[in-house]
């Protein structure tokens, strides 16, 4: 079986990801902290490579 690994997350994805809840997520995302993309109407999704700078404290 080939493993890959996620590129981008959903929101309540990335909230996990994170350890955060999911209001905390669009709050980040309100202050600018994340950008995600809109990729259709109901879906939005955030790069994994945000997510670890947001961890690592380069944003």
């Amino acid at each position: 079986m080939n493993k890959t690994t996620k590129q981008a997350y959903r929101p309540a994805e990335a909230a996990v990801y994170l350890g955060i809840s999911l209001s905390t997520f669009w709050l980040y995302v309100k202050r600018g902290r994340l950008v995600p993309t809109k990729i259709s109407d109901r879906v939005t999704i955030v790069s994994k490579e945000q997510l670890d700078k947001l961890l690592s404290g380069e944003i």
